[in-house]
């Protein structure tokens, strides 16, 4: 799969991971959708550098900063936006040591999201 202009979202909840993915398309993106990180890995190639990935921080299986060792060992760039249900200290904390492009939790500002995706985008 190579997509340079995509945003992937990974969400397990599939309502979620459709509502961002409507917001993303109507906001003009291109749109790769994963039901998990195990899933997003298994279509992941070198190419992806300079897309933006849309993360749920509370899925099961492998963690966001799991995810993000995976990619960083393929070599791998691509900037990470973290949504969660879970505003916890310590997932906070988790995503600022990833040096996440964006912090969002659930429910989720659309105009801030845009925002933080534009911002990542010129960042790459």
């Amino acid at each position: 799969m190579t997509c340079k202009t995509c945003v992937f979202v990974v969400d397990d909840d599939p309502s979620a991971r459709k509502a961002l993915a409507r917001l993303l398309r109507a906001a003009g993106h291109r749109v790769r959708e994963f039901a998990s990180a195990d899933e997003f890995l298994d279509a992941v190639e070198p190419e992806l550098s300079g897309c933006v990935m849309v993360l749920d921080a509370g899925m099961p299986g492998l963690s966001a900063e799991e995810l993000q060792a995976e990619l960083e060992a393929r070599e791998v760039e691509v900037p990470i936006i973290v949504i969660t249900a879970d505003d916890a200290p310590e997932t906070r904390r988790k995503a600022q040591k990833m040096k996440a492009a964006g912090f969002f939790r659930k429910p989720l500002d659309g105009t801030a999201l845009l925002d933080a995706i534009r911002w990542a985008r010129r960042s790459e």
